[in-house]
């Protein structure tokens, strides 16, 4: 006899039995949308791997393969095939970026607009970015059809051409189908008059380059870029789209040229520093040493009034040593200390502001992307501006420490009272040993002529991540996936902005900007003093509203032979840009370093620079030491 239970059962068990053809569906649907949220991930963590070891292999075999093979060139073919499958994960990135809204763009005008009109922005910015992969695509495409034709084959490892450059046609072809989802997100969002508006407004941008014949190039170029700039178009496209408008309406050079320059603009070695020293970071970050380093450093100093203040700012210039970073320096000790420091009684507004400020610390102390990044725009040793920013960098780490702890002393914050003796400083920096070994490894590498910048950078990355698996092992198979993507994202939207501006740099070149402008300034003065003055107060008005990366590429070219005119050493002009720009991120709007901290702490970004104005205020003095005394951070470069 069947009793109700047991029909029950029945009935749960033949519906979990029955309808396959109801589930297959669902179970369809659920698989393309794991495979459109997935779709980057798998290529993007085997590519990142791929360099990090390639490179590593490289830098060890160049001396331990020496005793096993008289062929010193067998291993040329690794850094090609290391480029090519940069290049690709680069782009392939991207896509990944634009499902997060990832990007460096300048947000003035969008957080001052009401709600409905920062909806149809996003149409017209959208459209512009689409514009431009469009474009991209299809002279990539084009491209490959040349090199069919006409095959070319790489010298390194004998691979043809073909591959490497496929990835402009699938990678702009991703990047596109990507803001075609997000384009249809939104037009849900806005309704279809807003979206008629949207694409009203982004027909009437394009209307100038494809029919005006009155303007000049330069009014093309800037007009556009500046154009793109105000309605929250990312930095990178404003570059490339307003090149590429300059060349269809002017003719500046032939179109090919931008699919051509997004390609071999970035097959560069050096370049690939950025990545690897980006991954470094987040390796470390996530793998534990962050916490390590934070204890050693609390151990030194957390008995002196401000302690853990005082241990924050030390922490950020260890960590600063490992990341290259001002936002991954905030995150990843500002998640520790922030939280520490307002459970001990100190302001929240104060222990955000002097993370944040600390965190600037991340691009003077080498390894800096933003020294890399100008390294490879000035054409000036890597080596030389890391070593020239050791300075700058502990300048700023304690003079932030003498203010931290007279303030805190004023204050009445005292430090944390517990046994502190040789025995436990030991054991702090003992647990601490592998963290400290890093800056050893880069710098140690990169001067004693055993390794070049990107070789010390992916032996970093490689050493962060065998640490954070296989002795901390705090890097695990939950969070080692999104430390990659992270890794791979943000170094990404570096390397866009790169090759897009060098396509705007050149059509700059070709048109005389920079020589115009140098002379221009140099009509007005040509005193050096003077000229330095002019330079740091256009680069303190860039830094509060461009990010410190994309003003290096823009401005690079422009102030570089100006600054060379008037007797400054580049390297010293690197120096001196880097840590002006540094004051950037903790100035309002575009001061990353206060968003990152604002969000740990959970106050309001306006409250939290105002607090931020004496940190400022001592930074700009050290920037100022370093402008007119150049024997200071140039003692370690010559």
């Amino acid at each position: 006899m069947t009793t109700p239970s047991s029909l029950a059962g029945t009935e749960d068990s033949m519906a979990s039995v029955e309808p396959v053809e109801k589930r297959s569906p669902n179970a369809l649907m659920a698989a393309i949308h794991w495979l459109d949220e997935n779709f980057e991930k798998p290529f993007l963590f085997a590519g990142m791997l791929s360099i990090i070891l390639i490179i590593t292999f490289q830098t060890f075999y160049r001396y331990i393969g020496s005793y096993f093979s008289t062929d010193a060139a067998g291993a040329i073919w690794t850094e090609e095939l290391a480029r090519f499958i940069f290049i690709w994960i680069s782009y392939l990135a991207i896509p990944a970026a634009i499902k997060k809204r990832n990007n460096i763009r300048v947000d003035i005008v969008y957080d001052r607009l009401p709600a409905r009109y920062q909806a149809i922005s996003w149409i017209v910015v959208n459209m512009c970015f689409l514009t431009l992969a469009g474009v991209i695509f299809v002279l990539g495409l084009k491209n490959l059809g040349m090199l069919q034709e006409y095959p070319q084959v790489a010298p390194g490892t004998g691979m043809s051409y073909f591959l490497p450059y496929l990835i402009l046609p699938i990678g702009f072809g991703l990047i596109s189908i990507r803001l075609l989802q997000d384009m249809y997100k939104q037009v849900q969002e806005c309704g279809f008059v807003d979206t008629l508006i949207g694409l009203g407004i982004a027909v009437a941008i394009a209307l100038p380059a494809l029919y005006s014949e009155s303007l000049s190039t330069l009014a093309i170029l800037f007009g556009y870029f500046l154009l793109f700039l105000v309605i929250g178009v990312p930095i990178s496209v404003s570059l490339g789209l307003a090149a590429t408008a300059t060349i269809v309406n002017a003719g500046t050079l032939p179109i090919e040229y931008v699919a051509q320059i997004a390609f071999t603009s970035i097959d560069s070695f050096p370049i690939m520093a950025i990545p690897f020293f980006i991954a470094a970071g987040v390796f470390m970050g996530a793998g534990g040493l962050s916490k390590r380093l934070l204890s050693l450093a609390d151990e030194l100093l957390g008995a002196l009034p401000g302690g853990i203040a005082l241990a924050a700012i030390a922490t950020s210039m260890f960590f600063a040593a490992i990341s290259g970073s001002g936002p991954a320096t905030v995150a990843a000790i500002g998640s520790l200390t922030i939280p520490a420091m307002v459970q001990r009684g100190y302001d929240k507004l104060f222990a955000a502001a002097i993370v944040a400020s600390a965190g600037a610390i991340g691009v003077m102390i080498p390894p800096s992307n933003p020294f890399v990044v100008y390294g490879v725009s000035a054409q000036v040793s890597i080596g030389k501006l890391f070593m020239g920013g050791i300075v700058p960098g502990v300048l700023t780490g304690v003079a932030l420490m003498i203010f931290t702890y007279l303030y805190s002393k004023k204050r009445g914050w005292k430090g944390v009272e517990k046994d502190r003796n040789i025995g436990t400083f030991v054991k702090a920096f003992w647990d601490a040993k592998w963290a400290l070994m890093v800056p050893v490894i880069i710098l140690g590498g990169i001067y004693g002529g055993i390794m070049t910048p990107t070789e010390a950078a992916a032996l970093a990355a490689f050493y962060g991540l065998v640490v954070g698996l296989f002795v901390y092992r705090e890097l695990n198979l939950k969070n080692i996936v999104p430390c990659f993507m992270d890794a791979c994202s943000t170094s990404a939207i570096v390397i866009i902005l790169m090759s897009m501006a060098t396509i705007f740099g050149n059509i700059m070149t070709i048109e005389q900007v920079p020589a115009t402008i140098a002379e221009a300034m140099l009509s007005l003065t040509n005193n050096k003093i003077m000229i330095l003055l002019l330079i740091n107060v256009l680069l303190l008005i860039v830094g509060t509203f461009m990010e410190a990366l994309a003003a290096i590429v823009i401005l690079t070219p422009i102030l570089l032979p100006i600054v060379i005119k008037v007797g400054v050493d580049p390297v010293h002009f690197g120096i001196l840009m880097v840590v002006n720009l540094a004051v950037g991120f903790v100035t309002p709007p575009v001061g990353v370093n206060l968003f990152v901290a604002s969000g740990v702490a959970n106050v309001k970004i306006e409250k939290l620079s105002k607090v931020a104005l004496p940190m400022v205020g001592i930074m700009l003095f050290i920037l100022l030491l370093i402008t007119y005394i150049p024997a200071l951070p140039m003692i370690f470069v010559n």
